[in-house]
């Protein structure tokens, strides 16, 4: 193993992009006078001769969304205050900035959907709005101190590792960084999927899709098509039915519902939780043992399920009232294997008068006409795509390029895989939140993402102790997690439910969700196993591999 005595790390320059606006070289300049940021003459003297202008940062962390902004606070927690959050947008929120439509809503409990070190008493209700859950993310960027390392209208246009120097080469629309290590935070659900339909360059009215609402765009009194009934769908319907002329709902397989307990939170409870923040952490730990509770019947004995499915059917019997249109509601596959929505309102908007369900899916668009698979054609000014997101083909996949040139495009062709949902052999010191294999069926990602910053910080701590410069999984350990990974994925809802959902790649591999306890994955992640990796050291010029940990697993194996 390398040497343990620390070594010195070189101070960086100024995390300002050259062609960042004068606003943000004073933020920058703040930051230096306080110590978050070097002054920019120290950093000079250490830059690298061949490129002077490009500024080095510790870690870049891509996003700022949940996981994003999570990882700004816990590097500075650590110590860590040389960073910067580099996002594509004017501001913060990620998903939660992005989906701004109507009905918008998160579906688990406000008080267990927050940030373990960030609680807030003053929730509205007990299953939060987008605009207050955007609130939130705004408040913790100014209560943690993000501001000065937020670069905002800076997309990441490619990722490249530097084999030689041992650094990351990041490109973006803003300029250009260097890194010691990367954070990728933009999550699975950031670049909204279009089906490529014949003929949609052809329609004449609006398209967008739910996750670019057009504010502007009145859909009063218009014949609105709305292509799929997945769980933005489900809150898009009733928001808009009532005011639409027409709605036209192209549903490919319908999902099975549950009612939602909802309610306005009251001011007495706000004051206790406040004055008493004891009782907000009872209030957080009720929510997450109930969810824990739930997770053997989606893991391990999906049959568990069936009650909860006869509380769905229920539910469609109370909301729908033709036969004909319940069968067309009614799922074929056991609950569970695809998403669970909660709403109350959704299946009294698809049996409203001015409501059409149409099976099937929607084929193909001709003009103003469109042509469901069943043949059937309706009329449309309006066209809303609630049709998900790249999650299994994630586009950031194709800027990011490892170790031996290799794009994670080209290295996940088979599907996506990582050591522990958060490291990848190949691509030293990139470090995922939400990254393969650590979605949720049925709690709060919240849980999740502290779990993988806890992974983050302490690989990032480790190095330091360790002296080494960067670290990667061994290909051997990575594939072991991910054997096992998906032996015990054979026996979840997801695999054995008879459906075809977005958790699951071209290939039918579930690579999306995490197959057990917000719990175990918190164990799993507490602390980084060295025996699992490699280190890479910085001799003068060259590298070297550190050969005890590969030593030391082919020893356990």
């Amino acid at each position: 193993m390398a040497s343990s005595t620390k070594r010195p790390r070189p101070r960086a320059s100024d995390a300002t992009a050259p062609d960042q606006a004068a606003s943000g070289r004073a933020t920058s300049d703040r930051a230096a006078a306080e110590g978050t940021v070097p002054d920019r003459a120290s950093a000079e003297a250490v830059a690298p001769a061949e490129e002077p202008a490009v500024p080095h940062v510790r870690v870049a962390v891509i996003g700022s969304g949940f996981g994003g902004l999570g990882a700004g606070v816990r590097l500075r927690r650590a110590g860590i205050t040389d960073f910067v959050v580099l996002e594509r947008a004017d501001s913060v929120g990620g998903t939660w900035r992005d989906n701004s439509y109507p009905g918008c809503a998160c579906d688990v409990p406000s008080h267990l959907y927050s940030f373990s070190f960030a609680p807030n008493p003053d929730w509205p209700r007990s299953f939060s709005g987008q605009p207050d859950i955007r609130a939130y993310l705004e408040k913790v960027a100014d209560v943690f101190g993000l501001r000065p390392h937020l670069r905002f209208n800076t997309e990441v246009t490619e990722a490249r590792w530097d084999v030689e120097r041992t650094r990351w080469r990041i490109t973006t629309t803003a300029g250009r960084w260097t890194a010691d290590a990367v954070v990728a935070a933009a999550g699975p659900l950031a670049d909204p999927q279009i089906p490529d339909l014949p003929g949609l360059d052809t329609f004449p009215g609006k398209v967008f899709h739910s996750s670019r609402w057009d504010h502007d765009y009145s859909l009063a009194g218009q014949r609105v098509a709305m292509v799929g009934t997945g769980a933005s769908a489900a809150q898009i319907i009733p928001a808009i039915q009532p005011q639409v002329g027409k709605l036209t709902v192209f549903q490919r397989t319908p999902a099975w519902v549950l009612p939602r307990r909802d309610r306005t939170i009251t001011e007495l409870e706000k004051r206790l939780h406040d004055r008493f923040p004891v009782t907000a952490k009872l209030r957080r730990g009720t929510l997450f043992a109930l969810r824990e509770l739930q997770v053997d019947a989606f893991v391990r004995r999906p049959g568990l399920l069936k009650l909860v499915q006869r509380l769905a059917e229920r539910h469609i019997a109370d909301g729908v009232a033709d036969p004909a249109l319940r069968a067309r509601l009614t799922p074929d596959y056991r609950i569970g294997c695809k998403r669970i929505l909660l709403s109350n309102t959704y299946y009294p908007a698809l049996a409203a008068a001015n409501t059409e369900v149409v099976t099937g899916g929607l084929r193909e668009v001709r003009g103003s006409t469109l042509v469901a698979a069943d043949g059937s054609e309706h009329e449309a000014d309006a066209i809303v795509f609630g049709t998900g997101f790249h999650v299994t083909d994630m586009p950031m996949g194709s800027r990011v390029f490892g170790v031996n040139g290799t794009s994670f495009a080209e290295e996940w062709k088979e599907g996506m895989e990582a050591l522990r949902g958060s490291t990848v052999h190949g691509f030293p010191n990139f470090f995922f939140v939400i990254g393969p294999n650590t979605g949720l069926g049925n709690s709060s990602m919240i849980l999740m993402i502290e779990s993988q910053l806890n992974y983050m910080i302490d690989a990032l701590t480790r190095l330091d102790e360790i002296g080494a410069t960067a670290m990667q999984p061994t290909a051997r350990a990575q594939r072991r997690w991910n054997l096992e990974l998906q032996h015990r994925m054979d026996r979840t809802v997801w695999t054995t439910g008879g459906c075809r959902s977005w958790y699951l790649d071209k290939s039918g591999k579930n690579t999306v969700l995490w197959p057990g306890s917000t719990t175990s994955f918190r164990r799993a992640t507490r602390k980084v196993d060295l025996a699992e990796y490699e280190l890479i050291l910085r001799q003068g010029s060259g590298l070297a591999l550190s050969a005890s940990t590969t030593e030391a697993e082919e020893a356990r194996v």
